[in-house]
């Protein structure tokens, strides 16, 4: 499965929207381009993962290294659109803790 990525600026803010599967075959892309956007100077990304099927562990592991990147450089990164089965894995995982997922990419907070 592909990942989609569709990038938009709003409000100092780069939304990613994602579509299909973060998982092994996908993460890579997903991190370069976290990578690429904070090298940039954005360093504040919201992810909306309403288009988004499936995350593996290694996809999970694309967002945490991703949130440490924005933080590292005074950032911070978000997730919206989250799906019941996406809200339930990040409260299993304990994602939920340490990512914001509040919110949508209408009205996300900063």
């Amino acid at each position: 499965m592909m990942l989609g990525i569709t990038q938009k600026n709003k409000d100092g803010w780069v939304v990613l929207e994602l579509s299909g599967e973060i998982d092994m075959a996908t993460g890579p892309q997903l991190r370069q381009t976290i990578v690429h956007r904070v090298q940039d100077g954005d360093n504040k990304i919201i992810l909306d993962l309403s288009g988004v099927d499936f995350v593996d562990s290694t996809g999970l592991g694309v967002l945490i290294g991703g949130l440490k990147r924005t933080r590292s450089h005074g950032g911070d990164l978000q997730c919206v659109g989250l799906t019941e089965p996406l809200k339930e894995m990040f409260k299993l995982t304990g994602l939920d803790a340490v990512l914001s997922t509040e919110g949508s990419k209408e009205g996300f907070h900063d």
